[in-house]
């Protein structure tokens, strides 16, 4: 049996992107085909509005509409882990408030990420005025560590008081330092915690140091890799099979990082789902060209032929 399924949020989740309409709002008839593809290609769950689903190029309106067509589509909201950070208290409790009532699983929490150099008494006062603003036990977070994006981090000694303060809401942390001494950090230092990794790479020695799986943008087109990986990563005698499906999560996670990630994955997408809007992204990010395009389609070609042999 896979540990990790003892956790309370465990599993494939993938961080996905957002397809928008030419006006730039999200295309949400296309968000939902893709999001029950994705569940159907091996996710556990859909983690929305992240840093891939490009959440801070959106209005508070347009992410509250977001999960609300999704669910509306006939998405679980119990597979559903939707970004609801902002960088002030009142704007981050309306989304989690929201998301809440709209019976997700956990909210994913970025730290405020405005201003640099806080302390950790600081970030401690935010996250708490933010839960105490909910005030609903049915509240699940997942707190997002992403220094290398926010230049915000999260302290081992701030959620240990978190996790103190808030027993039962705070359930989780995304591990996205690239570090994986960070991650098994994390899962050393906390009990009945889920702590999911921010990189594919990282899920499989992180299900082995007591993680709960992940959350990753490659996910958007390697599910079926990622769940062979999580559901035999404790069978030893199916580490052929596991480092075959590792081996090609690679591959795909270095194509994805060929170009700037979130216009690639965008753009990959949109070979995959067979739908040329997927190639747009909101300001200030930039499509990818054509030539650069025609590169990442011909290299999928090729790892899709490896994949049939």
């Amino acid at each position: 049996m896979n540990p990790a399924t003892k956790l309370p949020i465990h599993g494939v989740f993938c961080a996905s992107a957002t397809p928008v309409l030419e006006d730039g709002t999200p295309d949400h008839a296309t968000f939902a085909s893709h999001a029950k593809a994705l569940i159907d290609e091996g996710c556990d769950g859909i983690a929305l509005l992240g840093t891939t689903g490009e959440a801070n190029s959106f209005s508070i309106a347009q992410r509250q509409q977001l999960l609300d067509k999704l669910i509306a589509a006939g998405l679980d909201p119990k597979r559903l882990l939707p970004g609801t950070s902002q960088t002030n208290v009142a704007d981050t409790v309306t989304l989690m408030r929201h998301a809440v009532d709209a019976g997700v699983k956990a909210t994913v929490v970025l730290p405020p990420f405005y201003y640099k150099g806080v302390s950790d008494e600081g970030l401690f006062r935010f996250y708490a005025e933010a839960i105490e603003g909910v005030g609903s036990n049915d509240l699940r977070v997942v707190l997002y560590h992403i220094p290398p994006i926010a230049q915000v981090g999260l302290s081992v000694e701030l959620v240990g008081r978190l996790l103190e303060a808030f027993p039962g809401v705070v359930v989780g942390i995304k591990d996205s330092s690239g570090k994986l001494e960070s991650m098994q950090h994390f899962a050393s230092s906390f009990a009945d915690f889920s702590v999911l990794a921010g990189a594919d790479p990282f899920m499989l020695p992180l299900l082995r140091s007591g993680g709960a799986g992940c959350i990753t943008s490659s996910s958007n087109l390697i599910g079926k890799h990622l769940r062979v990986v999580f559901d035999h990563a404790h069978v030893p005698e199916d580490a052929a099979l596991v480092d075959k499906a590792q081996a090609r999560i690679n591959a795909w996670r270095d194509l994805s990082n060929a170009y700037v990630q979130l216009p690639t994955i965008k753009a990959m997408l949109a070979k995959r789902r067979n739908h040329p809007g997927w190639t747009r992204v909101r300001p200030p990010l930039v499509e990818l060209g054509q030539t650069e395009i025609d590169k990442v389609w011909a290299q999928m070609s090729e790892l899709e032929a490896q994949e049939n042999v």
